[in-house]
């Protein structure tokens, strides 16, 4: 059987989701010449080209239909009317628009069979909302889109993948969000998805909500009332889980290779370790010289990967933003569809 297309949805048209994927494609155009690899890019054509002539890129990228019966290797559908108002850097109502048709298209596409899985640029989740479209983030559209309750978010960078508890919710309500239910199923949905990236046997840590584990209960009961019995249960089914292990220690441990996942509470505890580890810094300048990670949505019954980083808005249309990020969204979107 042929490999079927990932569609790559281009986000806001207004940041740097046209650039870096145009950049993605001239990176990897040897791979899709050959057919080892299938893009159906979903956006706004206007910038698409328009990244593509600034860059020099020399992408031959047909545009097509939805229902057409085959498609190039690389191949370009439109996901709306286009517009004048979307410029570079530019906030609008028109950018969210797209960003949200873009995915539409693109969870059809997957849910119908035509593409593999959707790798997903970012999006101004402002735009979104000025569109009309009110969610916190991909992660909660994907998860209406595609009829589910209870996605779970998962961010990697090389050997850091942890998933989350809870993610866009005040740090007040995050307590309540920690149920035996809640935690079991992002500890299930990640050990599934360690499986899927070829890891036999997944070792996963979940971490401690409160600091020391709770310290006897000194500091709050979850881990001890919640998260323990929760854990306790899971190995019982056979699974190999340790914790709660405290924050301040367990993303040392999964970087030391002692875990291949962590389970995070909420966003904060889970983004900072990766974030850390896969922006690079120019130390001289103060600037990012490498953005690298990946947002995997596990839960759902498509394949979905992002790249780790926002629409950067204030580089926009300069031509300098990096495509490694979604380079390895890409890698582990076939990884994951293999």
């Amino acid at each position: 059987m042929s490999k079927r297309h990932l569609a790559i949805t281009m986000g806001d048209p207004a940041g740097i989701g046209p650039e870096i994927i145009v950049k993605s494609c001239v990176r990897l155009r040897d791979r899709l010449s050959s057919g080892d690899l299938k893009l159906l890019i979903i956006g706004s054509r206007r910038a698409f080209d328009q990244a593509s002539r600034q860059l020099a890129a020399g992408l031959d990228v047909p545009a097509v239909k939805a229902d057409d019966a085959a498609w190039p290797n690389l191949s370009f559908l439109q996901a709306d009317a286009e517009s004048d108002q979307i410029a570079p850097g530019v906030l609008s109502a028109d950018g969210g628009r797209f960003a949200y048709k873009a995915v539409e298209h693109g969870v059809r596409l997957s849910l119908s069979g035509r593409v593999g899985g959707i790798v997903t640029a970012p999006l101004n989740k402002e735009a979104l909302n000025k569109a009309g479209y009110h969610y916190p983030g991909h992660t909660e559209m994907l998860a209406e889109l595609t009829g589910v309750r209870g996605s779970v978010m998962l961010l990697a960078h090389g050997n850091m993948r942890v998933s989350h508890v809870s993610t866009h919710v005040a740090l007040a309500d995050v307590p309540s969000r920690l149920t035996p239910q809640r935690l079991r199923l992002v500890i299930d949905l990640t050990h599934k998805a360690l499986l899927g990236l070829g890891i036999a046997r997944p070792k996963i840590a979940v971490a401690a909500l409160n600091p020391h584990g709770g310290e006897g209960g000194l500091f709050g009961r979850q881990d001890i009332d919640v998260s323990q019995p929760t854990i306790e249960k899971a190995i019982a089914d056979g699974l190999d889980v340790i914790g709660p292990v405290p924050g301040d220690t367990v993303f040392v441990k999964l970087r030391a290779g002692q875990y291949d996942a962590v389970v995070a509470m909420y966003h904060d505890q889970g983004h900072i370790p990766v974030k850390l580890l896969g922006f690079e810094v120019d130390p001289k300048t103060g600037k990012w010289q490498e953005l690298s990670g990946v947002n995997i949505t596990l839960g759902l019954p498509i394949i979905r990967t992002s790249v780790d980083h926002g629409t950067a808005f204030d580089i926009a249309g300069k031509g300098i933003a990096n495509e490694r990020s979604m380079i390895e969204a890409i890698e582990y979107a076939e990884r994951l569809a293999g």
